[in-house]
Formats: structure tokens, sequence, C-alpha cells
């Protein structure tokens, strides 16, 4: 019993830490930096993969493959861009709602949807 419980605790630490966070202003600063023409740039589709990789792959796994969240390589092939869309904005089970907003959800989203 005493082990069950153990697990659970370590498993419920390690999704928590692998999804949760926020906080993360300075990187958003960053990203979000000004070009030498003083525009304010922001990712365009061609981050999606890297947005991805920073806010989703320590649960869904680097290559897609799943790992505490499920496997995200044929996606698209189930769910459309709306749907996915839904999903990371509401979250789903285990998974957080929001760890992305806006034009960023919408670019993984689209990036994801492609997947089938």
């Amino acid at each position: 019993m005493k082990k069950k419980l153990l697990t659970l605790l370590m498993g419920t630490s390690l999704v928590l830490a692998a999804c949760g966070g926020g906080g993360d202003e300075a990187t958003e600063e960053k990203d979000n930096a000004t070009n030498g023409g003083g525009e304010t740039t922001t990712a365009d589709a061609g981050d999606a993969q890297k947005l991805y990789d920073q806010k989703c792959s320590s649960c869904h796994g680097a290559n897609l493959e799943g790992a505490v969240g499920p496997a995200l390589d044929k996606i698209g092939a189930n769910l459309s861009q709306e749907d996915i869309e839904n999903t990371i904005a509401n979250g789903k089970g285990a998974m957080p709602a929001g760890l992305l907003q806006g034009e960023e959800a919408s670019q993984v989203a689209a990036w994801l949807a492609g997947k089938k």
C-alpha cells in the first residue's frame, strides 16, 4: 500500500513539474523582442514546433510519441485544428488549460492538425 501511495505522489509531482509552470515573462519578452526597425516581432508559423518543444514536449514527447500525455503524431487524423485549439485552451484530463494562448495556441494547433 505504501508503494502505491509513493508511486502516486511521485507521478503527480512529475506531471505537475513537467506541465505546470508559468512565470515565463522573461521568455515571452525575449520572444517578443523588438527588431532593428523598432517593430515587435512574434512567433510565426515556423515556430510552432519550437513552441511545442517548449510547452508540450515534456508530456507528449519530443517526437510526438507520447509520454505522460497521449501521442500526438497522428492527432490531425482524428481532430480538427479547432478541436485541438479547444483542448489547448480548456485542457483535458490531466492537461492544464491555457499552456499556450492566442496566436501561439493557433499556430501549434494548425501544426498538429497537419499530423496525419
